[in-house]
């Protein structure tokens, strides 16, 4: 009934196994991975037509993690997996990016990809199988796909790299200052196609040799997968790239000429119209054959791509007139909004963020329901991409992949700068919302939201700037590195190289590339490039920020106290009653956690101190020999019962009320009335014993033991 077959190999510390013919047949390929016990299903269909007129490649990736994989019942009302969570976005994009360009040019017929997370072992992260499984089930489809590719995360520990780290070993690196790296690289035989990684401020070199090190580790997975197509893969479809060369020489004779003076305008709304313009020019002068051609948009592309790879080429002359390694002009501006408590407009040429820093308390943490467990998140970046930013009138909806995926960037870049939440107790929102783009408004998130949490006073350690890079490879192998591309370079260029970090190193890579891999010279090109362009860019933007700056008046004040945690259910009280009071009489908002560290936040700091007291009274013990302002609350024959410490109550003999002899302790003391008194000890039974009689009762100054009367004695 089943054709099974199965390939095994040992890969780093784990066994990756391959499976095929027993799950999901009627897909046109299906690959269960397994990495130790962590195991994804991957499903690939494609059409075996294009849609008629259709001039794009409809290529749609899902990853599916699904709870039961970790042996779990799903959060919140609604027991069932809903919308997809940014982890699965994320990887879905990871999956997509590499395998893309891979596809035959010319393929458009439909096809979907679906890794399915079937169990999970939280210790392997399921993105890396999941982007192998993919890979795998596309290799043995039949589709037109020039694979396979496979993928590897790389750690970096005391110098060394480390293949596949665990998924503890991940969990948030800026709390594991050991831990300085989480790249993951996605490539072919021959080439890198695919790298996206946090850093903690690495050198060049040390990027450049993960990458490498993460390729070649990659290498056996790339064989075991052509094992295994070699064993189980389907014929290949019969697709053959459209021919459409007269076509495109009607094209280009029809509008070279209006194209070319279009690119050489360097406004790019000029710009804009003047295309659009020239494709107008074009289509008038085709026949109708041509127009219903449903390679004239290939054809289209073609020439705009020509002409602008060419010049830059040839002439090391960019579109807006710019330099190959010439950074566009930067204006860095901060506080530009009264009530926030930290914004930024940072401008580079046509591209800008204006970057919002909101400072919250431990209430306005995220909770993450993953599958590896539940955990909190004090750093939130949320990227916003409206139409209006690139001229266009357009749906406004819920964020999309393409603004999850650039936000997650930017909130990369920004975290091996953030204080630690010990030195700093905030949640930390950033809102990068992009007012005009043309070409990297990642990385002007990144560099507006460095400049818009040091306007709010956040203590970073260094300000972060971001370039994105690019390349135009031509067949004949010359090429041309570009720094900070406009969306025109990106568009028709073959490469989007983003690179963010400090003066002293990167702390975030992506690389995407839209041809078969880039070489490593290519690739320390771009990073030399990219350092230049970088250190420019902090230079301009240290210009707008001297110094530290005030902390706003808006934002909540924090202070973190620190408490034994058998003491955490006095401070809780039943029901929450003492808390809920500390917070009435107060007046400030007390969050505190299962280690005993409490965050009091309040804009006033009187509350703030009058909570912090309070919580003091409860959980501190008082100490022999010291003085503590008091309250008279019970009188007996043989002294005062006086509360003198929060809730704390201790006895006063009688013959400690006063030096002299008293008849009743009521002679000179009364319910309420409010006394000093210093802790002489505990009896054997634990019994607090105090006096007032060596205090002075007006300045609260302990009375010295020769200035007692003869005859006078502690008891």
């Amino acid at each position: 009934m089943f054709n099974i077959t199965k390939k095994t190999m040992e890969w780093g510390e784990e066994t990756l196994t391959l499976e095929t013919g027993k799950v999901a047949r009627q897909a046109d390929g299906s690959v269960i991975a397994t990495l130790g016990e962590t195991s994804v299903m991957a499903n690939v269909t494609f059409a075996k037509q294009p849609k008629p007129g259709q001039d794009f490649f409809p290529l749609t990736v899902h990853y599916q993690e699904k709870y039961y994989a970790a042996g779990k019942v799903p959060g919140g009302f609604f027991k069932r997996e809903a919308r997809p969570t940014e982890k699965e976005t994320l990887t879905a994009r990871l999956i997509d990016r590499p395998i893309r360009p891979l596809f035959v040019p010319g393929f458009k017929n439909e096809v979907l990809v679906m890794c399915t997370v079937l169990s999970h072992d939280l210790v392997n992260d399921p993105d890396m199988v999941a982007m192998i499984a993919a890979s795998a089930a596309l290799t043995i489809s039949g589709a037109p796909f020039m694979g396979p590719v496979a993928a590897a995360r790389v750690g970096f520990v005391d110098g060394e790299y480390v293949l596949n780290p665990t998924v503890d070993d991940m969990q948030d690196l800026r709390q594991n200052p050991e831990q300085r790296l989480d790249l993951v690289v996605a490539g072919t035989k021959d080439a890198v196609m695919m790298v996206e990684s946090e850093a903690y401020e690495l050198t060049e070199a040390e990027m450049l040799g993960a990458v490498k090190f993460a390729h070649d580790s990659i290498q056996p997975v790339i064989d075991l997968i052509i094992e295994l197509a070699e064993s189980a893969a389907n014929e290949p479809f019969d697709f053959q790239p459209p021919e459409y060369t007269e076509l495109y020489e009607a094209v280009k004779a029809a509008g070279e000429t209006a194209m070319r003076a279009a690119f050489a305008l360097t406004d790019k709304q000029e710009r804009t119209a003047a295309v659009s313009a020239a494709r107008a020019t074009i289509m008038g002068a085709l026949t109708e054959e041509q127009l219903a051609d449903a390679n004239l948009g290939s054809a289209l592309k073609k020439l705009e791509a020509g002409i602008l790879r060419g010049d830059v080429v040839k002439t090391g002359k960019r579109i807006d007139g710019r330099a190959l390694d010439t950074v566009r002009p930067i204006v860095c501006e901060t506080g530009l909004l009264p009530r926030t408590h930290g914004s930024a407009l940072f401008t580079r040429g046509e591209t800008q963020g204006l970057v919002v820093t909101t400072l919250g308390t431990g209430d306005d943490e995220q909770f993450i329901d993953a599958l590896h467990g539940n955990f909190k998140s004090n750093f939130l970046l949320h990227y916003n991409f409206p139409p209006y930013s690139v001229g266009e009138a357009g749906r406004v909806g819920p964020p999309g992949r393409r603004e999850i995926g650039h936000g997650k960037l930017a909130w990369r870049a920004l975290q091996a700068v953030l204080p630690a939440a010990t030195d700093f107790p905030y949640t930390i929102r950033l809102v990068s919302e992009i007012t005009e783009s043309n070409g990297s408004s990642s990385m002007a998130s990144v560099c507006g939201g460095s400049l818009s949490m040091m306007d709010a006073g956040v203590p970073l350690k260094s300000a972060v700037a971001g370039v994105a890079m690019g390349l135009i490879l031509e067949d004949d192998g010359s090429y041309a590195v570009l720094t900070d591309i406009l969306g025109d370079e990106d568009h028709l260029g073959d490469m989007d190289f983003k690179v963010a970090g400090t003066a002293d190193g990167i702390t975030s890579l992506q690389m995407d590339i839209k041809v078969a891999g880039i070489t490593q010279e290519i690739m320390e090109k771009a990073l030399e490039q990219a350092k230049a362009g970088r250190l420019h860019i902090l230079e301009e933007m240290n210009k707008s920020i001297d110094g530290a700056q005030d902390f706003s008046i808006h934002a909540p004040r924090i202070e973190t106290m620190q408490i034994p945690t058998d003491k955490i259910r006095e401070v809780i009280g039943s029901g929450g009653k003492v808390i809920r009071e500390i917070v009435e009489v107060s007046g400030a908002k007390v969050d505190i956690n299962d280690e005993g560290i409490i965050k009091i936040a309040s804009p006033n700091g009187e509350a703030i101190k009058k909570a912090y007291d309070m919580i003091h009274s409860i959980v501190a013990e008082p100490e022999e020999g010291q003085v503590y302002d008091g309250k008279v609350v019970k009188i007996v024959d043989f002294g005062a019962f006086v509360n003198f410490f929060g809730k704390r109550d201790g006895l006063v003999h009688v013959s400690q009320i006063e030096s002299r002899r008293l008849n009743h302790p009521s002679d000179v003391l009364k319910e309420g009335q409010d006394v000093k008194v210093k802790l002489l000890g505990f009896d054997d039974r634990g019994k607090v014993r105090l006096s007032m009689k060596v205090v002075d009762q007006q300045t609260g100054e302990e009375i010295a033991p020769d200035a007692k009367k003869d005859g006078d004695s502690e008891e």
